[in-house]
């Protein structure tokens, strides 16, 4: 770990915040989102994972192996669906 740098709790808005110094933030690799977490009496801030990556690959591929079929039975209409349902 390196230097620790002392810094003061800001308000922002009804909240409370850190400002993380730019050298921390470049060492850190956090660049938009995070998360954060209590552990004892230590707040741990990290990099957010990013959501879905590799998703758009991963449907390619199951298209190409004819794997993106709907799992469940053809859905029927019912009664309700055509005497109620406005299209």
């Amino acid at each position: 770990m390196g230097a620790a740098i002392r810094t003061k709790i800001v308000k922002i808005g009804n909240s409370q915040g850190v400002r993380i110094p730019k050298p921390l933030l470049e060492q850190s690799g956090i660049h938009t989102e995070v998360e954060i977490e209590v552990h004892s009496d230590h707040l741990v801030v990290r990099a957010a994972p990013e959501l879905r990556v590799g998703w758009d690959e991963a449907f390619a591929a199951m298209a190409e192996q004819h794997d993106d079929v709907l799992l469940d039975d053809d859905v029927s209409v019912t009664n309700w669906d055509q005497a109620e349902w406005e299209w």
